[in-house]
C-alpha cells in the first residue's frame, strides 16, 4: 500500500495511506498509532521523524541497544514481542498533526488482534490512535487490556511535557511481555 495516494496527490488532495502492520512470530504488545507523519511517509518508517519520541522510547522500555538503522530496529520489536500499525488506514492531512486528520477511514484492527493468539494488550500512542480505533472496532472489540500511553509526539502535553514523563508511563508495557 503506498503511503500517499497517487491520484490524490495529482489533485492536489493530502490523502495518505498508512504503511503494513509490523508483525514477528508471537507479539504480546500491539503498539496502534493514529496515521504516520510527513517525514515518517517520506522515509517509508514507522515513526521516522528523528524529534520522535517512540524509538527511544522503545530502547529504555526494552532495556536495548536502540540499533541504528530502521530494520535492525523493527527486528527489534519483532524479536521482543511487540507489533505495529496504526488505527487508521487512510485519511486526508495536510501535514503531521492528528488535529488536521480528516475524512478517516479505519484499519481492520480487530481482525488482526484476532489472528494473533499471543496478544496480551494493546497500547494506544496517543487519544487519536485510541478514538479511530473505537470508532473502526464498534461492538466487536476483543477482550484484552487496552493501555492509553502519552503520544511519542515531541510536543509537550499537560500529562507529558518530557520525554522522562512518556517514559513513566509507556514502562507498563514491561508488565505484558
Amino acid at each position: 500500500m503506498s503511503p500517499r495516494d497517487p491520484a490524490a496527490a495529482r489533485s492536489g488532495d493530502q490523502r495518505v495511506r498508512c504503511f503494513a502492520p509490523v508483525v514477528g512470530p508471537s507479539p504480546r504488545v500491539l503498539i496502534i498509532g493514529s496515521m504516520p507523519g510527513t517525514e515518517s511517509l517520506r522515509l517509508g518508517q514507522y515513526y521516522g521523524h528523528p524529534r520522535n519520541h517512540f524509538w527511544p522510547l522503545m530502547a529504555a522500555v526494552l532495556e536495548e541497544e536502540l540499533p541504528p538503522e530502521y530494520a535492525g530496529r523493527v527486528e527489534l520489536l519483532r524479536r521482543r514481542g511487540i507489533a505495529l500499525w496504526d488505527s487508521i488506514s487512510s485519511c486526508d492531512r495536510p501535514g503531521s498533526l492528528d488535529s488536521d486528520i480528516r475524512d478517516e477511514r479505519p484499519n481492520d484492527v480487530v481482525g488482526l488482534v484476532r489472528g494473533q493468539l499471543s496478544l496480551r494488550a494493546m497500547a494506544f500512542n496517543g487519544v487519536k490512535a485510541r478514538q479511530a480505533y473505537l470508532a473502526g472496532a464498534g461492538d466487536g472489540r476483543p477482550e484484552m487490556a487496552e493501555i492509553l500511553l502519552p503520544s511519542s509526539s515531541p510536543v509537550p502535553t499537560r500529562a507529558a511535557r518530557s520525554f522522562a514523563d512518556r517514559l513513566a508511563a509507556w514502562e507498563v508495557l514491561r508488565a505484558y511481555l
